[in-house]
C-alpha cells in the first residue's frame, strides 16, 4: 500500500528561489515538499554567478526587494556553512567619460534616498580599490552592499537548513494541478504519483509560465539567454564586482537582441569570471562565439591584465524574463492555493530571501514584509 504524500506546502523548483521558499516556510513550521524535475540548482541557478546587487537597481519595488534580501543574505551567511562562499566584497560601477560620471551620479543619488550607500570615487582613487583596472576611466561610485555567493551551494544547504520540516524529490516532473470542485488547489500530479497540499508555489524559474499554464492561467515568462566566461585560476587580480555603466541599461532594456556589458569579478577559487550578455533566443543553447568575444574585449577593455589570462571554460544559462523586469511573488487570485515566486530574470539569486519570506508569510496567513503589490501575478491580465 503506497503512503498518501502529504505537506502543508509544495514548491516546484529547487534552485536558488524555491529553496529559500522552503527554508523560510519551514521556519514557520510549515511542512515543505520540494519537487523538481532535474538535480538542485539544475537550471539557473547553476549558471548563475552570484550576485547580490543593489548597484544595478533604480528607486523603486524591485530595489526595496533587494535590501531586505541583503539583510537576510547577512543573516544567512551566519547561519550556513561557509562553502556558499558569501563575499560582502562590494562593488564598484565605472564610467569611461564625463557624462558618463553625471550619469552614475544621478542614478546614485536617487539610490541614496531610498537607502543604498553609494561612494563616488574619482578617478586618481580608482587603484586603492582596483589596482588593475584601466587608467582611462572618468571615475566611479563604490557600492558596499553588493556581494556574493556560490549558488548551487548556497541552494543546497538553504534546503539542508530546513531540517526534517523539508522533504527533497529530485528526478520527479510536476505534470498537472490537483484541485478541488470549486478550484482550489489541493495538490501536483507527479511522475510518480500525487502530492497533497492545500498550497503550491511555483518556482520553477524559467519554466515558469509553462507550470502556471498547467494551472489554467498565464505568466508571461520567456528564458533570456547569458554566457559567463570563466578564466584559469588566479591571484586576486579583481577585488570586487566591477562593471560598465552600461550594465544597468542593458539589465532594464526589453530588447531581444544580443546586448554585452562587461561584468568582471574575482572568485575564492581563484577563476575570474566574465559577463554579462543577454538576448531572447529561446531555450538555443547553441555557443556564440560573437557574445564570447564582445565579453573578452570589454573584459580586457577594463582590466588589461587579463589580455594574457586563458579562459578555460564557458557555461550559458537563461534567465527568467518578465516583460516590467519584476517577478511574480505572491498569492495567484485566479487560482486559490496557487503561488508564484518565478520570474526574477538575472536578479534570482539576490533577491531569493526576501522572496522566501514573502512566499512563507503568505502560505502561513500571516502579513508580508513589504508592499507585495508590485509583484502581483496576475497584473499582466488587468494590463491586457
Amino acid at each position: 500500500m503506497l503512503t498518501r504524500r502529504t505537506s502543508d506546502v509544495i514548491v516546484v523548483g529547487a534552485g536558488v528561489v524555491g529553496a529559500a521558499c522552503a527554508y523560510y516556510a519551514a521556519r514557520t513550521g510549515l511542512s515543505v515538499t520540494v519537487l523538481d524535475r532535474g538535480p538542485v540548482a539544475g537550471g539557473t541557478t547553476g549558471a548563475g554567478e552570484g550576485n547580490l546587487l543593489v548597484s544595478d537597481k533604480e528607486p523603486g519595488p524591485e530595489l526595496a526587494l533587494a535590501l531586505l534580501s541583503t539583510e537576510l543574505w547577512r543573516e544567512l551567511a551566519e547561519l550556513l556553512p561557509p562553502q556558499i562562499e558569501y563575499e560582502p566584497k562590494g562593488g564598484l560601477v565605472v564610467a569611461s567619460d564625463a557624462s558618463g560620471m553625471r550619469a552614475l551620479r544621478d542614478f546614485a543619488a536617487g539610490q541614496e534616498k531610498a537607502g543604498v550607500r553609494a561612494e563616488e570615487v574619482p578617478a586618481d582613487r580608482l587603484p586603492e580599490l582596483e589596482p588593475h583596472l584601466t587608467p582611462d576611466l572618468a571615475g566611479g561610485f563604490h557600492y558596499p552592499q553588493d556581494a556574493q555567493v556560490m549558488p548551487a551551494l548556497a541552494a543546497a544547504h538553504l534546503l539542508r537548513a530546513g531540517g526534517d520540516k523539508v522533504r527533497l524529490a529530485l528526478g520527479e516532473e510536476v505534470t498537472g494541478l490537483l484541485t478541488t470542485a470549486e478550484g482550489a488547489v489541493r495538490g501536483v500530479r507527479t511522475t510518480a504519483g500525487e502530492v497533497h497540499a492545500p498550497a503550491v508555489v511555483n518556482a520553477a524559474g524559467t519554466w515558469g509560465g509553462a507550470f502556471a499554464r498547467l494551472a489554467g492561467v498565464e505568466l508571461p515568462v520567456l528564458p533570456r539567454r547569458g554566457f559567463v566566461l570563466v578564466t584559469e585560476p588566479l591571484p586576486r587580480v579583481v577585488r570586487r564586482k566591477v562593471y560598465a555603466a552600461d550594465y544597468v541599461a542593458d539589465v532594464a532594456s526589453g530588447s531581444a537582441a544580443l546586448q554585452t556589458s562587461a561584468v568582471v569579478e574575482g572568485t575564492a577559487a581563484g577563476p575570474v569570471l566574465i559577463g554579462a550578455s543577454r538576448e531572447r533566443v529561446g531555450f538555443d543553447r547553441t555557443l556564440s562565439t560573437e557574445a564570447l568575444r564582445r565579453l573578452a574585449a570589454q573584459a580586457t577593455a577594463l582590466f588589461p591584465v587579463l589580455a594574457g589570462v586563458r579562459a578555460i571554460r564557458t557555461y550559458a544559462g537563461f534567465r527568467p524574463y518578465l516583460p516590467d523586469h519584476l517577478p511574480a511573488i505572491g498569492p495567484d487570485p485566479r487560482v486559490p492555493g496557487l503561488l508564484h515566486a518565478c520570474g526574477h530574470e538575472g536578479a534570482g539569486i539576490g533577491l531569493a530571501p526576501a522572496t522566501g519570506l514573502l512566499i512563507a508569510r503568505f502560505a502561513a496567513g500571516a502579513e508580508p514584509p513589504l508592499d507585495a503589490g508590485p509583484f502581483a501575478p496576475d497584473r499582466f491580465e488587468a494590463a491586457a
